[in-house]
């Protein structure tokens, strides 16, 4: 009664908030206009050419859908007689999606958790199962899910111990949506022990392992890789500091401007995180002296060119074979740092700040191989950072032993998907 209870405030909160998150997305057009577009998608009102009776995966932004990729590869190459549904809740996933599957998937956005958008969703979409990845955890849909019998799955389940304190403080709210799961998949044994903790069944929980380890370089990335590549005039040092939020870009233009001391021809690419900064990144650049080009123009990278901004979408992993070091955004500050291993994959060394929680039982295992630079908190993180960047440069044999060690650490924890779909089919015949 009190699980009943405390769904029906949520509903209720969340129902009033609504309104509010419509502005919010408005505000946010500002800088970027595609959130103000599909606004009837984000109220539940999906487009009349979707079919119904298929399966939806939930991928939140862009990391997600490219994490997902090997994974919904898997769905279309299995259940061609079914459709499948990938929902985002950002423009840049959205952006994602259709850059990567094109027209084989459908898509829309996942609407806002209140009771009247998700009932016309699934009044909708009608799925047979829906998918949810890592720390989604929508109440009201899930909860919608289960009672309309549709199989509930979530698959690369994270569940820091961070994340957990908080989910405590809501328990009364977080555990009857995480005991509504047929099945919930962990990348370790870790998390499975949180979610146990907040109160899943340990018949429904499994160790899949992380989805994020099954990636690869198809034709297309290579493809790109090379494209990149011809746009480089001359052979240079190259670092990359990949998916930076605010404050990483003027981290490493400080230490880059301490690097070109000692390594004159060094070129720094800069791929930010979200597209609304592209502009805002490359005037940070341009302020601080340096000759930048911007990949949209297509112009070629030059002998003066100094900065190169990937102002375009889905170059990342392709840009990351380019890198004679990569650097990971989002760790030098609050937001928790984004995927080590897409730079491992082509066994370019990398560096990450004091804050990788987001990836924390990843990094752990790339350090116990050797496989990985990690900068402590300290008062000069600047000079920090150029000094690891310039010994990575001039040592190439050991840069090139922490990249191959990356490489190995990568090969040797795959087959998360394999297990995630064979879960899938297994909730499918029930």
């Amino acid at each position: 009664m009190r699980f009943i209870l405390a769904l029906v405030l949520y509903q209720l909160l969340f129902l009033l908030l609504t309104p509010l998150l419509l502005v919010v997305l408005l505000l946010r057009s500002i800088n970027h206009r595609a959130y103000r577009q599909r606004l009837l998608e984000r109220l539940g009102f999906t487009s009349s050419a979707l079919q119904p009776g298929g399966i939806i995966v939930h991928a939140a932004s862009v990391g997600e859908v490219i994490a997902l990729k090997p994974f919904i590869t898997e769905l279309l190459n299995n259940y061609t007689d079914l459709p499948i549904t990938v929902t985002t809740f950002t423009p840049t996933g959205s952006a994602q999606v259709k850059k990567l599957f094109s027209d084989k998937v459908q898509h829309c956005y996942l609407p806002l958790d209140n009771i009247f958008s998700t009932q016309v969703f699934l009044a909708r979409l009608k799925p047979k199962v829906m998918i949810f990845m890592e720390t989604e955890l929508w109440p009201n849909i899930i909860a919608q899910c289960q009672k309309q019998q549709i199989k509930l799955l979530l698959i690369n389940g994270r569940l820091s111990d961070k994340s957990m304190r908080s989910y405590q403080k809501i328990a009364w709210l977080i555990t009857p949506t995480i005991q509504r799961f047929d099945k919930i998949l962990t990348q370790s044994q870790v998390n499975q022990d949180n979610y146990l903790a907040m109160g899943a069944s340990a018949k429904h929980c499994e160790l899949s392992g992380n989805l994020k380890f099954d990636i690869s370089v198809n034709l297309d990335v290579a493809a790109k890789q090379q494209e990149l590549a011809s746009l480089i005039s001359q052979q240079r040092k190259v670092w990359l500091i990949a998916s930076t939020h605010p404050g990483d870009e003027v981290l490493a233009l400080q230490a880059f401007a301490q690097i070109k001391q000692q390594q004159h021809d060094a070129l720094l690419i800069i791929v930010p995180r979200h597209p609304e900064r592209f502009d805002q990144v490359a005037k940070l650049a341009q302020t601080d002296g340096y000759q930048v080009v911007k990949r949209s123009t297509q112009h070629s990278v030059t002998q003066q060119t100094d900065v190169w901004i990937i102002d375009t979408l889905g170059e990342l992993l392709a840009t990351c074979a380019l890198a004679d070091v990569v650097t990971m955004g989002g760790s030098f500050n609050e937001i928790g740092g984004h995927n080590p291993l897409e730079p491992a994959l082509f066994k370019k060394p990398v560096i990450v700040g004091p804050n990788m929680s987001n990836f924390s039982e990843i990094l752990l295992q790339l350090k116990s191989e050797q496989a990985i630079v990690q900068i402590a908190e300290n008062e000069n993180m600047s000079q920090t950072l150029a000094d690891e960047v310039l010994a990575l440069f001039s040592h190439e044999n050991n840069a090139q032993r922490v990249g191959e060690n990356g490489y190995k650490v990568v090969q040797a924890n795959q087959g998360a998907t394999a297990r995630s779909l064979t879960a899938l089919q297994t909730l499918l015949r029930v």
